[in-house]
């Protein structure tokens, strides 16, 4: 299915490009966005987009201005804030009529985790993770997910055995004491990109499918009507560091 093409408009920083996909009879929509060194163009995402409209799960996938710009450096966190909430408000605009979730690859997940942990606009009815950047690689810490708790709505975090961004041994006590609103879903041999090796008989088809199956399953079976939090300012216990991807 072809992707249609869309603008998301940021206050004072003009606009960024996103891409819009909608299957008929879609039931819900995705809004996702890319980690810190690929844009919403990396084959990942397109596949991810792709089998997830096979299963009536729309997708926007849209840049932050760094990415827009063609600069490898980050945004400064306020910058990446603004893109999170504009996008959802474009989402909004797009799709009326669908529930929406948004989230996204690593630091695209990590950055919305923090605007549903603070402020949440009133569409976003859950929070969906493609590898959630727990620490820096291979430097187990807990720190970036202090806010994690302040989520009310539904979450699912799906992680690879094999990311060095997220050690399963600290991350599944985190998941758990985060209560019925948060699901794990782990990809045996994922790395942080969900890469399997090839001694895994696996496909990278294979792998997106598992994931798109998992994220049509847990709004099918486990997301309901949702409160939202009271507003409080937004906080960032981690600067934003490159290696998130």
């Amino acid at each position: 299915m072809n992707a249609q093409p869309a603008v998301v408009t940021l206050p004072e920083r003009g606009t960024v490009s996103a891409l819009f996909v909608r299957p008929e009879r879609a039931h819900l929509l995705y809004l996702l966005a890319h980690g810190a060194g690929a844009g919403m163009h990396h084959p990942f995402l397109e596949n991810v987009s792709a089998q997830l409209a096979q299963r009536g799960v729309a997708t926007l996938r849209y840049q932050f201005p760094y990415m827009e710009a063609g600069r490898r450096r980050p945004d400064a966190p306020r910058a990446l804030e603004e893109t999170v909430c504009a996008a959802i408000g474009t989402a909004s605009q797009i799709a009326p009529d669908l529930p929406l979730v948004a989230g996204g690859k690593s630091l695209g997940g990590r950055i919305t985790s923090h605007i549903a942990a603070s402020d949440p606009p009133a569409a976003l009815r859950g929070v969906v993770f493609l590898g959630y950047p727990l620490h820096a690689p291979n430097r187990p810490d807990t720190k970036r997910a202090v806010h994690l708790k302040h989520i009310k709505v539904p979450t699912l975090f799906l992680q690879g055995t094999r990311d060095s961004l997220a050690d399963l041994g600290l991350f599944r006590p985190i998941v758990r004491d985060l209560g019925d609103k948060a699901t794990l879903h782990v990809v045996e041999g994922g790395d942080h990109s969900f890469k399997v090796l090839k001694r895994s008989g696996r496909t990278e088809r294979q792998v997106t499918a598992e994931i798109a199956d998992a994220i049509h399953d847990w709004w099918r079976g486990n997301v309901t009507q949702t409160s939202l939090a009271a507003p409080q300012s937004i906080r960032f216990e981690q600067p934003i560091v490159a290696e998130e991807s």
